[in-house]
């Protein structure tokens, strides 16, 4: 079952975290930036509202929650109803496909790459963002999640564990970078990413699909 009952109530909130860590979201964009295919068509897989999609030039995704799909289309953005596990797409239809902190709300993390392995056309791309469950704010939000307005119900990922799903869903990782580094409260520019990870918070990984 589609875990959108924090993201249908509280969409008000979930864009107002972006607008007070404003350097956070930048950072963050500018990572996934770093990796995404410069064209071809792409879709965000738990597109939210679109803050990430949008700016990212990425036209086209899929949602379960219905008020973060009207505050996407409000993006111009063309968004369809989904769960990660079972995309609305052809086989072999897609070039790339971004998913930022997705992973932590699905129920079944093997059968969603499984399913973005089978939308994406040969050598094509996926970008998984997360909050990594060993960083400072993975430990952090581990911490606090019972508290939590939207990660109560989420299931927090390392790096290892993002590379081993790919790796058994077909996908070759071919980069990995970090960002956020440091206290959230304390960022008040645009960081640069780093390769690898252990540092930064936020990391975003690149998988191809192998022949």
């Amino acid at each position: 079952m589609a875990k959108t009952e924090p993201f249908d109530n509280h969409l008000k909130e979930y864009e107002e975290w972006f607008d007070g860590n404003r350097f956070v979201y930048l950072s963050e964009l500018e990572a996934i930036r770093e990796v995404i295919p410069p064209s071809g068509r792409g879709i965000e897989v738990g597109i939210g509202s679109g803050l990430f999609a949008a700016p990212l030039g990425i036209r086209e995704g899929c949602d379960p929650s219905e008020e973060m799909r009207r505050k996407a289309e409000t993006r111009e953005l063309k968004v369809t109803e989904c769960v990660a596990e079972n995309l609305p797409y052809e086989t072999n239809s897609i070039d790339y496909v971004l998913m930022v902190t997705t992973i932590c709300f699905v129920d079944d993390a093997n059968k969603t790459f499984e399913e973005i392995f089978r939308v994406m056309k040969p050598d094509g791309a996926v970008v998984v963002a997360f909050v990594d469950k060993e960083s400072p704010v993975g430990k952090i939000y581990l911490e606090e999640k019972a508290k939590s307005l939207f990660y109560k119900q989420a299931t927090f990922f390392s790096t290892k564990e993002i590379l081993e799903l790919l790796k058994d869903a077909g996908f070759k990782p071919e980069a990995t970078l970090q960002t956020v580094f440091g206290s959230m409260t304390k960022i008040k520019e645009i960081q640069q990413p780093k390769e690898g990870h252990n540092e930064g918070s936020f990391v975003v990984i690149k998988g191809v699909k192998r022949q």
